[in-house]
């Protein structure tokens, strides 16, 4: 059998027999000690899985001498006992890694995306890439190619890169290479100087430091700049490059070494400044170490990146450095792709100027996916896993920079709801003024067709009163809605205001304007409907009765489906045609809210409609019903202001930014197209959390939006010319 007895005087004697007979891998099974020293059981490692416990003697060797265990034997008994659970867990251990292998070959998309995570690419770009893989591929047979060659081309197509490398060279101006310390800065700057001279000679081109700190960084920089044939200046890091123009007269092409510092230390802010503040543009590059672990990575490029855009510049080109010491080179792509850099050059040893090369798509993502050719299925390891809170900023920040840019987009007004969500940010004492100017700078009517007129009341429990909002041509809320207190006085004056100056041609009335008003409204031949309670008077052949009278013994059977109060209900609705005091052919209508599933009456309505109009005015009637919820939504939005703001917001602005949300929630709400429910589902991932009500869910995504927009820009995490 293959357990062997080794006998010796002491620990170390018997180790020795056991390494020169079964080797260095052989496993120890039980130790103890006798008279004479010292006794140990074991075996060769690959023995194991070949053990049977049932013991066979076996013809001693001459040395050291093997044997059969008498049954009886305590040692025997233990031994066995180790194996067979060491048999067990071996036979475990692999079911275990074989059952997942079995489980990805089921599709396509689980194959690719366990190569994905085996070369280094996250999970996030993983689910990123792999959400559009074409349904041609998705049972794609293992052993077929074809997937492959779609995800390289993905991966290609999401890497950007220096397109030619003498767009780079023949940009004159001021480079400076920045990043964390031993990313290979001062050989990467020979690198490029040297590429420089090879294309326009030693005179235009002049390098400079600013490490002071590292012992000898001057005298490495200095002797490549003796080999260039090229000055070298040295500048302290708290000098703008100004300082250094009289000196650079007559070059065309000025790379700055910086110092090296930790993405976590608080001078790479000042760094940045200092090389912005003077008069002269300096280009940055910052430079990515190949061998660094990914969550290195990911916390250099933000920092780095947000020190750029503290001192008001770009950093939006890298160079990746120490290709050649990378283990793998997906994680660094994979940051790099998800954070929108352009590779420019990627170095790969120390020799000046050979070892570096203008940064190749598909030279980079081959060597990513080097060694993994076919889908085979395959044990995966573990993803690359980035900080929690890297995970979460830099996923909810490209979803909010995608939502808020299809809302400005898709909603008129919206970007006038952004500006106003700015003034708010700025000190109580100008807010005011600044929203005078952009409401007096405002577009007529941004394009609107139609006004909701809120009633000329404030609402209940509040100091204030509903703002009117705009539709557009397709019966969509403006985001930016117009405050009662900036328009005249009286029904005639606004509506000849909104329609005079700002075009608008459809009038929801929240109640029946007076004799005047609407008199006016049929002599400009507007579409309006109202809104009127059911003691309305009218006359209805001749005779004068109630609006409700008309349909007490009616039948509803016409319906169309709405929002209220964010759940799906209908509208089942009727008419009667009916006259005014003075003779002006209308339509009464009358409508009930029912709920689809118990068909339980949830609400009625009454309103007035001219008769030219007809059946035309139902779509109107049900565009008035859903903007009722915008007036809660905007109390709901009021109060979170409030409670956020502490006081430091005017009344004026709190409203137009609590109003704006709530008609953009509305419209959110309301719409069925596939562009608004992909704006729905982000809004809820945004927010995080599931709520019973859809349009306070959409309300408090979009103030959580705001709100998160304002901090992120706070912190000089973006800009507006950037993601946001």
């Amino acid at each position: 059998m293959s357990v062997r007895r080794f006998v010796g005087a002491n620990s170390r004697d018997v180790m020795r027999q056991v390494r020169e007979t079964l080797g260095d891998d052989a496993l120890i099974l039980a130790n103890r000690r006798t008279e004479g020293g010292v006794e140990i059981l074991a075996m060769a490692d690959e023995a194991v899985d070949h053990f049977d416990p049932a013991p066979t003697p076996e013809p001693p060797p001459a040395s050291p001498p093997a044997f059969s265990l008498p049954a009886s034997d305590p040692l025997q008994a233990m031994s066995e006992r180790l194996l067979r659970e060491m048999q067990d867990m071996r036979e475990l251990l692999t079911r275990q890694q074989q059952a997942p292998a079995a489980a990805a070959a089921a599709d396509t998309s689980t194959r690719l995306r366990q190569l994905l995570a085996r070369v280094g690419f996250s999970d996030e770009l993983s689910s990123e890439v792999l959400a559009g893989l074409p349904e041609s591929l998705v049972l794609a047979p293992a052993d077929s190619n074809q997937p492959l060659l779609w995800l390289r081309e993905q991966l290609m197509a999401r890497l950007p890169v220096l397109t030619q490398e003498n767009s780079f060279f023949d940009q004159t101006g001021i480079v400076a290479l920045v990043g964390p310390t031993g990313v290979g800065k001062t050989t990467t700057t020979a690198k490029l100087a040297a590429r420089f001279v090879m294309r326009h000679g030693t005179r235009p081109v002049a390098l400079v430091t600013t490490d002071s700190f590292r012992i000898g960084a001057h005298e490495q920089l200095r002797i490549y700049a003796r080999l260039l044939d090229t000055p070298m200046y040295a500048l302290d890091a708290e000098q703008p490059i100004d300082d250094l123009l009289g000196r650079l007269q007559g070059k065309q092409w000025v790379i700055i070494d910086t110092v090296g510092m930790s993405q976590r230390d608080q001078r790479v802010i000042e760094q940045i400044a200092h090389l912005q503040g003077g008069q002269s543009t300096v280009r940055l590059v910052l430079l990515l170490n190949a061998a660094s672990q990914p969550e290195t990575l990911e916390e250099v490029v933000l920092r780095y990146r947000q020190a750029a855009r503290a001192a008001g510049a770009e950093l939006d080109d890298c160079i990746i450095t120490k290709q050649d010491e990378a283990g793998r080179l997906a994680p660094v792509l994979d940051i790099v792709m998800r954070h929108g850099m352009r590779v420019l050059f990627g170095s790969h040893g120390q020799q000046v100027p050979e070892d570096m090369a203008v940064a190749n798509p598909a030279a980079l993502i081959d060597q990513a996916l080097d060694g993994q050719s076919t889908l085979a299925s395959q044990p995966a390891s573990a993803p690359v896993s980035l900080p929690r809170w890297s995970r979460d900023v830099l996923g909810q920040g490209r979803r909010l920079s995608s939502v808020l840019t299809r809302l400005r987009q898709r909603v008129a007004g919206f970007v006038r709801l952004e500006a106003v969500w700015d003034i708010a940010a700025l000190p109580s004492a100008v807010q005011d003024g600044r929203l005078d100017r952009l409401l007096a700078d405002t577009p007529p009517a941004d394009n609107l067709l139609g006004m909701a007129w809120s009633p000329r009341r404030n609402e209940r429990g509040c100091d204030w009163s509903m703002p009117d909002i705009g539709l557009d041509a397709n019966g969509a809320w403006s985001a930016l809605p117009r405050l009662q207190h900036r328009q005249p006085a009286g029904w005639q004056p606004r509506l000849a205001t909104q329609s005079d100056e700002h075009g608008i041609a459809v009038h929801l009335l929240p109640t029946l304007p007076d004799t005047e008003a609407l008199a006016w409204l049929e002599a400009q031949h507007l579409t309006w409907v109202s809104l009127v309670p059911a003691s309305q008077r009218v006359y209805f052949q001749g005779t004068r009765c109630a609006q409700r009278q008309l349909f007490i013994d009616s039948t509803l059977t016409h319906h169309i489906s709405v929002r209220f109060r964010g759940q799906p209900m209908q509208l089942w609705s009727a008419y009667a045609e009916v006259t005014d005091a003075s003779g002006t052919a209308l339509l009464a209508w009358y409508g009930e809210v029912r709920d689809p599933e118990s068909a339980k009456r949830i609400a009625r309505r009454y309103w007035l409609s001219p008769a030219r109009l007809g059946a035309d005015a139902l779509s109107l009637l049900a565009t008035q019903l859903q903007s009722e919820g915008v007036t809660a939504l905007t109390k709901r939005a009021w109060q979170q202001l409030k409670e956020a703001d502490s006081g430091d917001v005017s009344a004026e602005i709190r409203l137009l930014m609590a109003s704006g949300v709530a008609a953009v929630a509305g419209h959110l709400d309301s719409a069925d197209d596939d562009a608004a429910l992909a704006l729905r589902t982000d809004l809820m991932l945004l927010l995080g959390t599931q709520r019973k009500r859809r349009d306070t869910a959409l309300l408090d995504g979009l103030v959580h939006s705001f709100m998160a927009r304002d901090a992120i820009r706070q912190l000089g995490s973006v800009s507006r010319e950037g993601m946001l």
